[in-house]
């Protein structure tokens, strides 16, 4: 077998249009809806699918719970411009810019929280 890319990745949330907005608002990313009303959030060539706390869908994890993901996004953006815009949007930096190591090389990387406490990582490959 051989694999090539994620497609998505499911995120459990506690309050779908709060996690939209932050999403949408603070990352940029563009909501779409689709099926019979599922929300999802994308951006470049990904998508998070947002499952509501206690009304997911099958199948799902074992254990779905808000705040139990971290995700690393990378950007174009430059991190340095990145922490203005968070700034901007009352949004706390919680550890960075450090260097770490991501799937292709180094990354230059911030650390905030979304509405629901998973930690995402916003990176500048080096």
């Amino acid at each position: 077998m051989e694999l090539d890319a994620i497609d998505h990745v499911v995120l459990t949330v506690r309050d779908i249009p709060a996690s939209v907005a932050f999403y949408t608002s603070v990352l940029g990313m563009r909501e779409v809806v689709f099926g019979e009303g599922r929300r999802a959030l994308v951006f470049g060539r990904c998508k998070l699918n947002l499952h509501q706390v206690g009304r997911e869908f099958e199948p799902k994890a074992a254990h779905p719970a808000p705040g139990a993901v971290d995700l690393c996004l990378l950007a174009h953006t430059p991190v340095a411009d990145i922490e203005r815009h968070l700034a901007s949007h009352g949004v706390a930096i919680e550890a960075g810019p450090i260097e770490r190591t991501g799937a292709q090389g180094p990354l230059l990387s911030v650390y905030v929280r979304d509405p629901d406490g998973n930690l995402i990582e916003l990176s500048n490959p080096l």
